[in-house]
């Protein structure tokens, strides 16, 4: 028989093959991976010195608005409610009636009064004509008691004329005791007369001056126009505060939103100032971005952002700008605000507010909620 080839080098040879194999793909997979984690190292180093020191990112942020809170400006009883919570309104929508009736009372009294103020301004203005002619009057009379003055003093002059012609002829014995007596009586009637004339004068003159007071004081009430007579002013006034509480008793919507916070129901008295529902804008909304303080070094007003809402997901992209930052960290605002004065202080990092405006076309697209969480990533390379 044939001797047969020996296996045992063919086996170890192929194993040898074998293990080389193995040892040229380990090295190959080997050098991939560094490849792989030398790229990955540089994209990250290129990302990080290229883009990432150009933003900042968190996800510590939720949108807010400035809300508002619906309160009557009138007492009354409720009439109807017109809204339920959730419901989207349009701005000047009814959204609570009062119940009107003691406010068209006040109108009506308020009508009333102003219809007075008026009617009592015309007869005042009437009354100006007769106290201007009495005026007149008053000085027709005192033009009559000084003609009567003037006619008593040329009485008295003749009869002291007469009385001292004769008191000279009685001392001749000329004149008789008795028209020198008469005489006498004649002086004294003619000066009586005169006194009384003077009186009659100074009385015409106070007359008339009462006269010229009362005219003067009504011109004063009614000079200018109507609508500048004060008590007409003031009764026009109460009117349209009367129609002002009127309208009051129907509240409408300030703006477009959505209501939230409804306790106000049908039959309930309201007050002024009391706070029955509150309604949350839709395209007015912004975002309140908590960074932590290293993260603001870079950050600055006008600065653009891109969030996204867990609402939407990544799909959806916002766009907005940073339009300011708050005044201090929210535990410096905090009801209880932190003490760090004690033995124990262990340093927290801080956070921020941020405040980022929307823009109101991508909150039409796709309207969020006030609270809902978001992602901000803020460009501070601009």
């Amino acid at each position: 028989m044939a001797d047969q080839p020996d296996p045992a080098p063919a086996a170890q040879a192929a194993e040898a093959e074998k293990r080389v194999l193995m040892q040229q793909r380990r090295r190959r997979w080997l050098t991939i991976l560094v490849v792989v984690v030398v790229g990955v190292g540089l994209l990250a180093t290129l990302y990080h010195f290229v883009i990432g020191v150009r933003h900042v990112s968190t996800d510590n942020a939720y949108v807010g608005a400035d809300t508002a809170l619906v309160t009557p400006l009138v007492a009354g009883a409720v009439e109807s409610v017109r809204v339920a919570n959730t419901q989207a309104v349009k701005k000047g929508d009814i959204l609570v009636t009062i119940d009107p009736s003691d406010a068209r009372i006040v109108a009506m009294r308020a009508e009333a009064d102003l219809a007075a103020a008026e009617r009592q301004y015309r007869q005042t203005s009437a009354t100006g004509s007769a106290l201007e002619l009495q005026v007149a009057a008053r000085g027709s009379d005192v033009a009559r008691a000084q003609a009567e003055a003037e006619v008593a003093q040329a009485a008295f002059d003749k009869a002291k004329i007469d009385l001292e012609r004769r008191q000279a002829l009685a001392k001749e014995g000329a004149v008789s005791g008795d028209e020198l007596t008469a005489a006498r009586n004649a002086y004294a009637a003619a000066k009586g007369q005169m006194i009384v004339a003077q009186a009659s004068i100074a009385q015409a003159r106070a007359s008339q001056g009462s006269a010229q007071q009362n005219y003067q004081a009504n011109q004063a009430l009614v000079s200018g126009s109507i609508n500048d007579n004060p008590d007409v002013a003031g009764a026009r006034a109460r009117l349209a505060a009367a129609k002002l509480d009127l309208e009051r008793t129907v509240i409408r919507a300030p703006f477009d939103g959505v209501i939230a916070q409804r306790s106000v129901q049908v039959g309930q008295r309201v007050a002024p100032g009391n706070a029955i529902m509150t309604v949350v804008p839709l395209t007015a909304m912004y975002v309140d971005a908590n960074f932590k303080e290293g993260q603001l070094r870079n950050v600055k007003i006008g600065q653009p952002a891109r969030l996204t809402s867990d609402l939407y997901g990544s799909g959806v992209v916002y766009h907005g700008k940073v339009i300011g930052l708050a005044g201090g960290t929210g535990s410096a605002f905090a009801l209880i605000p932190a003490q760090n004065a004690t033995g124990n202080w262990i340093k927290v990092i801080q956070r921020l507010p941020t405040r980022i405006a929307l823009d109101p076309k991508e909150l039409a697209d796709h309207p969020l909620r006030v609270g809902l969480s978001m992602s901000v990533t803020i460009d501070v390379g601009g």
